[in-house]
């Protein structure tokens, strides 16, 4: 079997052999995507002068083909590693586990290897993280987790290398960001449980990161919008967005007295732990408390009842995201800094009027 190596004198791409790579020629991706081996040459190396439709029918004939560039060869040629860092939380969650397979298969497919830096939700974490990016020869960085370190903004904005975050949005400060409009989905997905009859609704929530004041902002529009109090001690605040923590936060609200009817988890994972403590308490879902959560993971269709939660478009995400990266990095103009993708409420078996 072969891979491709391209000669540093010449230009010339050539075959070497070995034991992993398809027999697959160069020739013969051009014949299958209809261009000529030069194009395939310059769309596998990320050369400028080829047309993004006939780009992606390149990649999705090395793709199918199982062509497998010389990562070393086209290195000393091009003078870059072909390597981006991704830099995730050490305990991420489903959603972003999704989000991060789905960026690491897509940038494979354009010919780039990742490398992943987990942090920790601390400064010293992130301080340690930021040197050992500051250490690796990478052409691009993908953030999924959203630090609080203004050094690592600092030197994500220097210039050095293209930065796109996802799903956080911070296109104020310069950096290309896939997201959702995460205010707005959280004020539909209230306003949807107000409209099943719903008007004491309870919110688990979190303090690390943005999306949790976006989302917890929602919520609050959605109840003033309705005319309804937002009361605090229908409001539990966890310290991570597990499934453990989400137990935890309804066991506090239910421990205070009140008596939601509905509970508005802002992570699916929350909502999963906020199903297991009704179940603890001899409680219902929906028979007694509707629970909606947020990002429509795998599991959520799955679950007993099945959940209501607002979709993100998880996929659709991570291969903008891998796309955009790729783009950056050849040099393309990508226009504007904000990519935001439309959210969808996904209405299943755990919410109900009230009874």
């Amino acid at each position: 079997m072969w891979v491709t190596s391209t000669c540093a004198a010449s230009g010339k791409t050539d075959m070497i052999q070995s034991d992993m790579a398809p027999a697959v020629s160069i020739k013969e991706i051009a014949k299958l995507a209809g261009v000529s081996p030069a194009t395939v040459s310059r769309a596998i190396n990320d050369r400028k002068y080829v047309r993004p439709e006939v780009r992606q029918r390149i990649l999705a004939v090395v793709k199918k083909t199982g062509y497998v560039p010389n990562y070393a060869a086209r290195s000393m040629v091009l003078r870059r590693t072909f390597t981006v860092g991704i830099v995730v939380p050490d305990t991420f969650n489903m959603f972003q586990r999704q989000l991060f397979s789905t960026m690491e298969r897509e940038l494979e497919v354009y010919g780039y290897r990742t490398l992943f830096f987990f942090v920790k939700w601390e400064r010293g974490s992130e301080q340690r993280c930021l040197r050992r990016l500051q250490a690796e020869n990478l052409d691009g960085v993908i953030m999924i987790h959203e630090v609080a370190d203004p050094a690592f903004y600092s030197y994500l904005s220097g210039g050095r290398l293209p930065v796109v975050l996802c799903p956080i949005a911070r296109e104020d400060q310069g950096f290309y960001c896939v997201h959702i409009d995460e205010e707005k989905a959280a004020r539909d997905a209230t306003e949807y449980l107000i409209s099943l009859g719903h008007k004491e609704i309870g919110l688990i929530t979190g303090t690390h990161f943005s999306f949790p004041s976006q989302r917890s902002a929602g919520y609050k529009a959605a109840l003033e919008g309705a005319g309804l109090a937002v009361d605090q001690r229908s409001i539990a605040t966890v310290e991570s967005y597990s499934a453990d923590a989400g137990c935890r936060g309804m066991r506090e609200l239910l421990s205070r007295g009140g008596s939601p009817s509905a509970v508005f988890a802002i992570t699916d994972e929350l909502a999963i732990g906020v199903v297991r403590a009704l179940y603890e308490a001899g409680l219902d879902c929906p028979g007694d408390v509707s629970v909606l959560g947020f990002d429509d993971i795998d599991i959520a269709p799955f679950l007993a009842p099945g959940l209501t939660t607002v979709r993100q478009p998880i996929r659709e995400m991570g291969r903008t995201t891998a796309e955009l990266m790729f783009r950056l990095i050849a040099g393309e103009d990508c226009g504007g800094f904000s990519r935001v993708f439309p959210y969808e409420l996904v209405v299943r078996e755990s919410c109900r009027a009230p009874v």
